[in-house]
């Protein structure tokens, strides 16, 4: 882990500049001026913009303050999608920054899930970090956790403490001496020009003849439309926190490297 430290650090901090509008329909008592952040990729829309929701609450009625919510060109955003996620999906050929219209009221519930708290959050969280780890370690990992280290875990990524978070994630990513690597491969593929959430396999970072799988291996098995079947080239961008890996890299490694 200590040898790749430099690039968790690189995908931990990596930020997009944000530039958040009232919508034009809800302002109610004068002109509200746009808000200006720099959102860690890593994290999730509803954890960072307490500020946003506090700017914007100024120039309007307390009877018309409902949830908060967020689009991008008429697209609801789903604050269950990590930040680097959302821009990734909707917005990674458009120049900086990221426009994002606020909304306080009309609620998509077609489009989205409502979010009541930072529980809320919490919860799908720990969810999909503790789906991760069945597959990597059958939960063993995961399960031998004391609460105060979920908690941990939580809060590092909450108040973006790299420290803290992978104090613990750390243990999240290690393996026996005598395994290759991970049982499986946790990972999700999201495509821009389809309806389907994602494609999530069941996937070995280790093929039968002991070489390491690489993201070349991968979307050939899981998502061949991806790649040219004569050459093995990329037909289309593939991105991993906003960066496009060369094919040959190793899965095993890619994970390790990513949040968890």
């Amino acid at each position: 882990m200590t040898d790749d430290k430099d690039v968790l650090r690189d995908v931990w901090f990596g930020r997009i500049p944000t530039c958040f509008t009232l919508y034009q329909d809800e302002i109610t008592e004068r002109e509200a001026e746009p808000y200006y952040l720099l959102l860690p990729r890593i994290s999730y829309l509803t954890l960072v913009t307490d500020k946003v929701k506090k700017h914007f609450q100024k120039v309007m009625r307390q009877e018309d303050v409902t949830e908060i919510w967020f689009e991008y060109e008429g697209t609801p955003l789903k604050w269950h999608f990590p930040i680097g996620l959302l821009f990734d999906l909707h917005a990674s050929n458009t120049a900086l920054p990221w426009n994002i219209t606020v909304h306080f009221k009309n609620f998509p519930e077609k489009d989205l899930l409502h979010c009541p708290s930072k529980d809320v959050i919490e919860a799908h969280f720990m969810a999909c970090v503790k789906e991760a780890d069945a597959l990597k370690h059958k939960s063993q990992v995961i399960n031998e956790m004391q609460k105060k280290d979920h908690k941990q875990l939580w809060m590092g990524l909450q108040n973006d403490k790299f420290d803290q978070f992978w104090a613990i994630n750390r243990k999240l990513m290690e393996y026996p001496p005598e395994d290759s690597g991970f049982r499986y491969i946790p990972f999700r593929i999201y495509q821009v020009t389809t309806e389907r959430p994602f494609i999530q396999k069941l996937f070995r970072p280790v093929a039968a003849n002991g070489q390491l799988n690489t993201l070349g291996d991968l979307l050939k098995e899981v998502c061949p439309a991806a790649i040219t079947p004569e050459d093995g080239e990329k037909k289309n961008q593939v991105m991993v926190h906003g960066i496009e890996p060369m094919l040959e890299t190793p899965v095993q490694w890619l994970r390790r490297c990513t949040k968890m």
